[in-house]
């Protein structure tokens, strides 16, 4: 599928839903340390969008956990996700 199709902005609901299911994956400390604030924020395409508190947990959360994200992602908006983006929310449209 091409990206630029299928543009989605998440709602409420599946953001909190994919914070919840990363807190049970990461557990509470890492939880509170790099998600604190997160936004799983809009999908285009098969590319989701996450914004994180600043730079250095933006690059923490995508090098370490990306792919655990994708997984919950796809599951949660039952749409293939392959590529996690995570910007700091200064970044943030």
């Amino acid at each position: 599928m091409a990206r630029g199709t299928l543009k989605m902005k998440l709602s409420r609901v599946q953001d909190q839903a994919i914070a919840a299911r990363m807190a049970l994956i990461v557990g509470a400390t890492t939880f509170d340390r790099l998600f604190a604030g997160v936004r799983f924020d809009e999908v285009d395409g098969d590319l989701l969008y996450v914004f994180a508190m600043d730079e250095e947990t933006a690059a923490e959360m995508e090098d370490r956990f990306s792919l655990h994200i994708s997984i919950v992602a796809t599951d949660i908006l039952m749409r293939e996700i392959g590529i996690v983006l995570v910007l700091p929310k200064k970044l943030a449209r």
